[in-house]
């Protein structure tokens, strides 16, 4: 949803709007041809289920719990159509990661808390940057600029 029109409201009238723009965007991000791959998706499980329990990587991880999956994929169906596709990871510390990378110091590194928070990390250049974004459902508009960011070689 562009920021033009996103906005928070109460009533029914707002939730109901709410509701029907979230289905029209998960049907666009369902669609092999204008949305999010498949692959991804399935990429997503995969971190997920091998990720799951504790001391999946043999040094103590802390397992990825069913609600960091569930707010990680609503990250990805939240990503605005023709954004490029993240590589996806799992952290020790059960957070799930999307990454995009366009080059070693072109970087942006977004992991996914089950607590609704969005922790990133970005290298753009010679520049550096990271911080906490809240995760209502919506990619925060800084995390949209910076992916942009890491492929526009010129910004820097």
């Amino acid at each position: 949803m562009s920021d033009a029109i996103s906005a928070c409201g109460f009533s029914d009238e707002a939730e109901y709007v709410e509701k029907t723009a979230a289905g029209r965007r998960r049907a666009l991000h369902q669609s092999s041809a204008l949305g999010m791959e498949s692959v991804l998706r399935d990429e997503l499980a995969e971190v997920w289920q091998e990720c799951s329990k504790p001391n999946w990587d043999g040094y103590g991880a802390v397992a990825v719990r069913e609600r960091t999956y569930r707010n990680a994929e609503r990250f990805l169906l939240a990503l605005p159509l023709g954004t490029r596709a993240p590589s996806v990871g799992a952290e020790p510390d059960g957070q799930i990661t999307f990454e995009w990378r366009h080059s070693r110091r072109r970087i942006l590194s977004v992991s996914v808390s089950p607590e609704d928070e969005l922790h990133y990390a970005a290298l753009l250049g010679p520049s550096r940057t990271c911080g906490t974004e809240p995760f209502f459902g919506e990619v925060p508009r800084l995390i949209r600029e910076l992916i942009g960011r890491v492929y526009d070689v010129e910004s820097v």
